[in-house]
């Protein structure tokens, strides 16, 4: 058993990765259907919640069904976390993620996401600071360094953790790769295996397969895998890769007919949420990942994100579960 605060988690999780305009409540609802042991919301930023900006508030929205959940925050300012720790208090998350590994340029230009892996000193004061500040168990998300000349996870997850992080999620890469090249999963083992890391460590970048989910807890000792990329279009990654790790068998791809269905739970869930109108734009940029791989799909495809009819979307789903039985 592993635990974060009090929060008790499986020896192996699995969990859903904080991802823009990705993680949000209708996605979450599908994953824990799937299985996911632990999920994170869209990362919000703490300048936008200080100023009550609607689409930072707005990512504090959480459920009860959903825990355990985490709220992730970015920023550069320390005042601004404190602040935002504050708001996100009030929604009652089980943790409060600090994402010191985006790598966007608008975010690392000011300092924050990986922009702070190059002032390690601000990275614990920060930390140190907001640990104090809160009742909530603090964990972080991060990067190998900066670079392929400063790889620093080691020194970091010694400093973090001494200034009380519960979990550390690594991205095997550094700021430099973005998402390019190939996870080091072997550099996020030299902290779990650092005799003075006492925390659990996740291992996040390039696990897609079941296979992959297997091989960091078998050959790495792992404490989890945090999904991510692999996550969107396809949350029933989370009931295959349990599946696989509890049994060694595989679980199929659902079929064309059983994606519809899930798709349209997905759109239903965001109308619920958002509204008619936005709960039908937010959903379209799924619709490619559901259906990735399809034969012939793509004038469905462009059918499905440019309607914005609800029963026209429907009868559309329709013609889709006709066309591929």
């Amino acid at each position: 058993m592993i635990k974060i605060g009090n929060i008790e988690l499986p020896d192996f999780s699995l969990i859903l990765a904080p991802m823009e305009d990705i993680s949000d409540p209708p996605f979450r609802a599908l994953c824990k259907a799937y299985g996911v042991d632990l999920m994170f919301t869209e990362f919000v930023s703490t300048e936008g919640l200080i100023r009550d900006a609607t689409k930072s508030v707005k990512k504090l929205d959480i459920f009860e069904q959903e825990r355990p959940i985490g709220i992730q925050i970015f920023g550069h300012d320390v005042y601004s976390m404190l602040k935002a720790v504050e708001k996100i208090e009030e929604v009652q998350p089980d943790i409060i993620d600090i994402n010191y590994g985006c790598p966007v340029k608008k975010v690392v230009t000011k300092g924050a996401g990986a922009g702070i892996l190059k002032d390690l000193d601000k990275m614990q004061k920060m930390t140190a600071e907001i640990v104090k500040h809160t009742h909530l168990p603090v964990t972080v998300k991060t990067r190998l360094g900066w670079d392929e000349s400063s790889i620093v996870i080691n020194e970091v997850a010694e400093r973090l953790q001494d200034v009380g992080i519960q979990a550390i999620s690594i991205h095997g890469r550094t700021r430099k790769q973005m998402y390019t090249g190939k996870a080091d999963w072997h550099k996020i083992a030299e902290v779990k295996h650092n005799p003075r890391i006492k925390i659990p460590v996740f291992a996040n970048g390039d696990i897609k397969t079941p296979e992959d989910a297997k091989r960091i807890r078998d050959e790495f000792g792992f404490d989890g895998a945090m999904i991510g990329r692999a996550a969107i279009g396809s949350p029933w990654i989370f009931k295959q890769m349990k599946t696989y790790l509890e049994t060694g068998k595989t679980i199929e791809t659902p079929s064309v007919s059983q994606r519809v269905d899930i798709a349209k739970k997905h759109l239903k869930m965001a109308i619920d949420w958002k509204g008619e109108r936005l709960g039908i734009l937010e959903t379209r940029p799924h619709y490619s990942n559901y259906f990735k791989g399809i034969p012939n799909f793509k004038p469905f495809r462009i059918r499905l994100v440019t309607e914005d009819h609800l029963d026209n979307i429907y009868r559309i789903f329709d013609e889709i579960k006709k066309e591929y039985e």
